[in-house]
């Protein structure tokens, strides 16, 4: 390894601090968020699949969504090319951003079965809770943003 630790660790801090990048991060997320919020009232409101494996699918959802849009914007410049490359990537947002989806999924059960905080708030609030998580994972394991680029 060339560089130091300390070197290594303000080389991913400058990588997360991108303003442009977090800008466009939020936009997707926001644009993800509505397809995330809209697909679990429509299920919890339509089917009798309960709140929780509504969200798994809202979820999932979301997550192609975002990373489609993700992968063609704000991360365009980076990670290899190719199917298999780009697949990979797709599989490792979707095990990164379980940490997320722990969150945002404790938030939401509290939030409803505790406080009474209606459904689409309760979302709401625990995707913002999850975005830390998301937007550290994606851009140090996903896309890697602190390596050269494409």
């Amino acid at each position: 390894m060339s560089n130091s630790l300390p070197e290594t660790i303000r080389t991913r801090v400058r990588a997360l601090c991108s303003t442009t990048r977090v800008g466009l991060y939020v936009g997707v997320g926001t644009f993800g968020a509505a397809v995330d919020t809209a697909t679990l009232v429509f299920l919890v409101e339509i089917t009798d699949l309960g709140t929780i494996v509504s969200k798994l699918l809202a979820w999932e959802l979301g997550i192609a969504v975002i990373f489609v849009i993700n992968e063609q914007w704000t991360f365009a410049s980076y990670g290899e090319g190719g199917l298999r490359a780009l697949w990979h990537r797709f599989m490792l947002s979707n095990v990164v951003r379980f940490g997320g989806l722990l969150v945002t999924l404790v938030v939401l059960s509290v939030l409803t079965g505790h406080f009474g905080v209606g459904l689409m708030l309760a979302n709401v609030i625990g995707i913002g809770a999850g975005f830390f998580v998301n937007y550290i994972c994606e851009c140090l394991y996903t896309w890697q943003v602190y390596q050269d680029q494409r």
